[in-house]
């Protein structure tokens, strides 16, 4: 009762038979306690599209709301103008957005822990497995969404957009007791990562192939790569070690650095970008007819 008081709750006290502690009628908190800065966050803090897809646009429009009519009118005004000077926007740039056409169902199972079987495309084929799931949550990434779904005692990662026909199952699952959907998303996150960089390329780059480096890689391995990097010879050129996936996706990614990379080893990587290379040269001087033109070199 004293700390209510302090922190000027209005309650009185009636002594005797029936008595008690009440709080005064029509009484209302005020955020007035929010600090500027503390608004802001509260106001902004919202992801549009991802809001959207998951049927809380409405209710996040109806919390700020009554949120904004809470606070002062000095302090709601400089909310106001914050926010309209941040936005975040989460999907990359060129680039279309996924089909998530059952992400509606997805979100209701999570919410309702049921059991869903669905069919699920994969490999470079897309074919179509199914599968009976238990969703324990929902994961957007740059844009992309990701179920995590316990499959047979285990959880693992499934992207959304490749859920064939999602359909609720009757019962109930228990969720693994302890389960922390944040902290395991950034174990399984680091791990994939890991996985992905068993490859070690030394390679040669110009200074303009340095400069597209995170454009065309990545900042992850851009940093990797300059971090290992060697002094610059008289021509600029620096040679440097980085971690990719196999040599096919090595070639394939490193081939947009054209001539503004040398790869020095594996061999396997070498000679997977040279006959790439051979491949996209004849592919464009092939005539329509079957002849080949001469490749020549504009000013």
């Amino acid at each position: 009762m004293a700390a209510l008081r302090a922190a000027g709750v209005p309650i009185w006290s009636e002594p005797g038979r029936g008595g008690g502690v009440r709080l005064l009628d029509g009484w209302r908190s005020q955020l007035d306690g929010l600090t500027s800065r503390e608004a802001v966050a509260l106001l902004t803090l919202t992801v549009p599209r991802a809001l959207t897809a998951l049927g809380l646009d409405g209710a996040v429009a109806a919390a700020h709301a009554k949120v904004a009519a809470t606070l002062p009118q000095e302090l709601r005004e400089r909310a106001g103008a914050l926010a309209q000077r941040f936005h975040l926007d989460a999907p990359g740039w060129f680039r279309a957005e996924d089909d998530t056409a059952d992400l509606a169902v997805l979100t209701r199972a999570v919410w309702e822990q049921r059991p869903v079987r669905l069919g699920y495309g994969r490999g470079p084929r897309g074919e179509t497995v199914e599968r009976t799931l238990e969703p324990l949550g929902l994961v957007l990434k740059a844009g992309v969404w990701y179920l995590v779904a316990s499959s047979q005692g285990r959880a693992r990662t499934y992207r959304v957009a490749r859920a064939r026909g999602a359909e609720l199952l009757p019962g109930r699952f228990e969720r693994p007791a302890g389960f922390d959907l944040a902290a395991w998303w950034s174990a399984s996150s680091t791990e994939f990562e890991r996985s992905l960089g068993r490859l070690t390329v030394t390679a040669r780059l110009s200074p303009r192939g340095v400069r597209a480096l995170p454009s065309v890689l990545g900042e992850q391995v851009a940093a990797q790569a300059l971090s290992n990097a060697g002094e610059p010879d008289a021509a600029g050129w620096r040679t440097t070690r980085f971690a990719l996936e196999d040599p096919a996706v090595a070639a394939g990614r490193l081939l947009a650095l054209g001539a503004d990379v040398v790869v020095e080893g594996p061999l396997r990587v070498r000679d997977e970008l040279a006959d790439l290379a051979r491949r996209v040269l004849e592919a464009h001087t092939r005539l329509p007819g079957g002849g080949l033109v001469a490749a020549t070199r504009s000013e």
